[in-house]
C-alpha cells in the first residue's frame, strides 16, 4: 500500500433514505498528510468524515486504511480518532481522568495508562492541568484534552469536526498553529472539517473544496487560493468579482465586454480578487456605494454597468467619497482563468 494511499475512498455513496449526500467519491489521503474538507453547510464535508469514522454507513463503494477495507468495521474498532466540535469532555472528571478514559476501556493499566496519559498531555502543552476539571479551563485548553483524549489511543486517523469554530478569535490563531504543532511532531494523518477558507488555508497540506456531494477541487493552500478551477471555488476563497466568458467576451448580465488583454484557451470564467482591480483609472467607471477601512487598505463596493465591483486599494491613497464616479479597469493579466463556469 504506497503511502499517497494510506486512506482510499472508492467509488463511495453516502445517503441518508432516498437522499444522496454524496455520490462515488474516490479520494486518496496519503500517510501524514494534514487534509481539510472545505465547503458550505450542506456540502457532504460532515457525511464524508462520519463514514470515515464508522458513524455512517455507506449505500455502495469501499473505504480503505492501510491496505486494510474498513467499510463494514464498527466506529469502535476502527482505529480512527474523533475530536468533536462540542468537545464532550466529561465534567465531572479531571483532565487525566477525561483522557484516560478511553485507555481504561481497552484494558490499558498501571504504568503504561499512566505513560500514555502524560504523554499525551505534554504534547499538548497541558503537563501541569492534570488535577482540573473542564469548567476549570478556557476553551482552547478544553479543545487540547479533547484532541490529547484521541491521540492517546494512537489512531491511524484522526479526524476533526470543525476544530476551532468554538473559540473567540485570538484562541482560533493560537490553536491552527497548535493543531499543526501537534500533527507534524506525531505525524498522524489528520482531516478536519471546516467552512472557513482562511481555516483550511493556514492550516493544510491539502484542500478538498466540495459541493453538493462532490469533489470540485483537490490541491495544495496555494493551488486553491492562487488558481481556482470554478466560479465556485473563486468565490468560496475570496475572489469576489468573477464573471462568465463567452465569445471572448466577458458576460455580465445583458451584455458583453470586450477585454484588453489574451484570455488562456478554454477559459470559461474570469475571476479578481480586490485587490486587483486597478482602481482610478481605467475604460470602466462605476459610483462608490461603500467604503470600508482595513487597516493597511480601504475597501470599495462599486456600483457599475458590469455590476457591483468590489476593490481594495493602499490606504494611504486619497479617499473616493461616497457617491462619486471612481475609474478603474479589470485586467487580463491579474485575473485567475477558470475551468469552469456555472457547473459546465
Amino acid at each position: 500500500m504506497s503511502d499517497s494511499r494510506f486512506l482510499s475512498l472508492e467509488k463511495l455513496t453516502l445517503s441518508y433514505g432516498k437522499n444522496v449526500a454524496v455520490p462515488e467519491m474516490d479520494l486518496d489521503i496519503g500517510k501524514g498528510e494534514l487534509v481539510a474538507l472545505l465547503g458550505p453547510s450542506g456540502c457532504g464535508k460532515t457525511t464524508t468524515m462520519r463514514a470515515i469514522a464508522g458513524l455512517l454507513s455507506p449505500s455502495s463503494g469501499t473505504i480503505r486504511l492501510d491496505g486494510t477495507d474498513i467499510t463494514r468495521t464498527p466506529a469502535n474498532k476502527r482505529p480512527v480518532g474523533l475530536v468533536f466540535q462540542s468537545y464532550a469532555l466529561f465534567p465531572h472528571l479531571n483532565v487525566y481522568e477525561n483522557v484516560a478514559f478511553g485507555l481504561r476501556l481497552m484494558g490499558v493499566k498501571g504504568k503504561d495508562l499512566e505513560d500514555r496519559v502524560n504523554q499525551g498531555l505534554k504534547t499538548v502543552g497541558l503537563g501541569k492541568f492534570t488535577t482540573r476539571k473542564p469548567a476549570e479551563l478556557s476553551g482552547g485548553q478544553q479543545q487540547r484534552v479533547s484532541l490529547a483524549r484521541s491521540m492517546v489511543m494512537e489512531p491511524k486517523v484522526l479526524l476533526l469536526d470543525e476544530p476551532l469554530s468554538n473559540l473567540d478569535a485570538r484562541l482560533r490563531l493560537e490553536m491552527r498553529t497548535e493543531l499543526q504543532r501537534v500533527q507534524k511532531e506525531s505525524g498522524v494523518t489528520m482531516i478536519f472539517v471546516t467552512h472557513d477558507q482562511v481555516e483550511a488555508l493556514a492550516m493544510a497540506d491539502r484542500i478538498i473544496v466540495m459541493k453538493d456531494g462532490l469533489i470540485e477541487q483537490i490541491g495544495t493552500p496555494e493551488e486553491i487560493y492562487n488558481h481556482p478551477v470554478s466560479d465556485f471555488v473563486a468565490d468560496f476563497v475570496g475572489f469576489e468579482n468573477v464573471f462568465a466568458l463567452e465569445n471572448g467576451m466577458l458576460k455580465t448580465g445583458a451584455q458583453h465586454v470586450d477585454l484588453r488583454g489574451t484570455v488562456p484557451p478554454n477559459t470559461k470564467g474570469l475571476a479578481w480578487r480586490p485587490g486587483t482591480i486597478t482602481l482610478g483609472s481605467g475604460p470602466h467607471h462605476g459610483q462608490v456605494r461603500g467604503t470600508s477601512f482595513a487597516g493597511g487598505t480601504r475597501e470599495y463596493l462599486l456600483d457599475t454597468p458590469l455590476g457591483q465591483i468590489k476593490a481594495e486599494c493602499d490606504a494611504h491613497l486619497p479617499v473616493h467619497p461616497f457617491g462619486s464616479t471612481v475609474s478603474f479597469d479589470l485586467k487580463v493579466e491579474k485575473a485567475a482563468p477558470l475551468a469552469r463556469f456555472g457547473g459546465l
